[in-house]
């Protein structure tokens, strides 16, 4: 987990406290389980272990430099994240279409988000790699694009297709502030012109334009699009591994919740039903 991130949710957990009207000296176990609770509501599984891994190396921070006097961090209950208890959350390919189409590509922030949202849909970039993409990360020359996994660091070359290259090219010119330091891709559109760094930013674009589309589902995260994307890769016949080293799996077995939900490959494996006299 990035240090970003990890600062994001110390941050939610503050502004928790500031609605209850809490102060940070004096959080009780009871607010962080209010706390939790809230982010399970909200949130998938394991995004709310992550969100309360963060907690705890906060609340361990803030007893070892004395501003809390008891150590809350071993109470702190996380969700029990089982690996495959549950398929990856994907979106039907037509409502990712639906999306990208409800973009309003009038606007600055419109260019921006479906470069930013085609880029998510057509490589299966999750939010760090999108975020983390920078002005020299596309070579024009050779056509291609160059990714760097959060996770492990390994960079993949990635061709770059002429759909996602236009929309790139519009975004640079009649998107991007020109009065920006900032060497990422992707950057507000309003003053600080500083880069979208984090997940929740993501997500916040998803939903906006997910809303707008009319596209409702259970779960909205800032990796819907990447799910989304390497389910149709199985269904329309790529082999698993294939679809790992795009997506840039440490272990082709993380493949496998893709595979459970690509429902046209799973067709050609139903047993066909008994008839009866």
């Amino acid at each position: 987990m990035s240090i970003v991130k990890q600062l994001d949710h110390a941050s939610a957990l503050r502004s928790f406290l500031r609605r209850r009207r809490r102060r940070l000296v004096e959080i009780r176990l009871r607010d962080i389980d209010k706390f939790v609770i809230d982010c399970a509501r909200r949130y998938a599984r394991t995004t709310t272990a992550d969100i309360c891994s963060s907690i705890r190396a906060f609340l361990r921070f803030l007893h070892a430099t004395g501003r809390l006097s008891n150590n809350l961090a071993p109470s702190v209950t996380a969700p029990v994240v089982r690996r495959g208890g549950r398929p990856a959350r994907a979106l039907p390919w037509s409502d990712v279409r639906r999306i990208l189409g409800a973009v309003d590509r009038s606007t600055r922030g419109g260019r921006r988000d479906f470069a930013l949202l085609l880029f998510m849909a057509v490589y299966g970039m999750g939010a760090g790699e999108v975020t983390s993409l920078t002005l020299g990360d596309i070579d024009w020359r050779a056509g291609c694009i160059r990714v760097t996994r959060p996770k492990t660091g390994v960079v993949t070359s990635l061709p770059l297709l002429p759909p996602v290259a236009r929309a790139v090219v519009t975004y640079l010119r009649q998107g991007r502030p020109r009065a920006t330091r900032s060497r990422r891709l992707f950057v507000r559109t309003q003053a600080p012109y500083d880069a979208l760094t984090t997940s929740s930013a993501i997500r916040h674009i998803i939903i906006k334009h997910a809303r707008v589309a009319g596209v409702t589902a259970a779960y909205l995260g800032s990796h819907v699009l990447r799910h989304s994307h390497a389910t149709r890769q199985i269904n329309e016949g790529a082999l698993p591994k294939v679809v790992s080293d795009i997506l840039g799996h440490r272990r082709p077995e993380s493949t496998s919740s893709y595979v459970r939900v690509a429902v046209e490959r799973l067709r050609e494996l139903a047993l066909e039903v008994p008839s009866w006299p």
